[in-house]
């Protein structure tokens, strides 16, 4: 297993991509379904969005502040995709919005996804090399266990209330 940062994270996206096109084959089938596929994309986005705006964002920030301005964007893309996720976890599944709500969320983070591994994962791997990013790895893979899996989960409020102040 890699400890890569830029590596692991590119795992994530493959899942909730994958978590995605199960929603996609869900959204017409029962509401209890639908609710199961959220509840599983809810919590692989929360873990994930905790994961970057408690290790990654912060050490590349530091490492390397021209990418200062991508790094608040992404902030704010995690913000809206905390926001929707915890309307998401609220809401009945059978609600007239749920399909539309989830179809917004994962709209949103496949942009995200695609700046990142695009963009942004380039420019940082450049910048930084391998010994850096494998350390942000192994502190990303320290802190998993433990990560939230709930947007109401206490440590996911406050990372989220930390990401926007940052």
């Amino acid at each position: 297993m890699s400890t890569d940062a830029i590596v692991l994270l590119k795992e994530d996206h493959k899942e909730m991509r994958r978590l995605f096109r199960e929603f996609e084959k869900a959204q017409e089938g029962p509401a209890g379904r639908r609710r199961k596929v959220v509840d599983e994309i809810v919590a692989a986005l929360t873990t994930h969005t905790y994961l970057e705006n408690e290790v990654m964002y912060p050490q590349v920030r530091k490492l390397l502040p021209d990418l200062e301005d991508d790094i608040l964007e992404s902030y704010e893309e995690h913000h809206v995709a905390d926001v929707l996720c915890a309307e998401l976890s609220a809401m009945d599944a059978s609600d007239d919005h749920f399909v539309a709500k989830t179809t917004v969320l994962i709209e949103n983070v496949e942009h995200h996804i695609e700046e990142e591994e695009q963009e942004w994962f380039p420019k940082v791997r450049e910048a930084l090399g391998r010994n850096p990013l494998q350390e942000i790895g192994e502190r990303m893979i320290a802190l998993r266990p433990d990560a939230p899996r709930s947007p109401d989960d206490p440590k996911a409020i406050k990372s989220a209330r930390h990401a926007t102040t940052a």
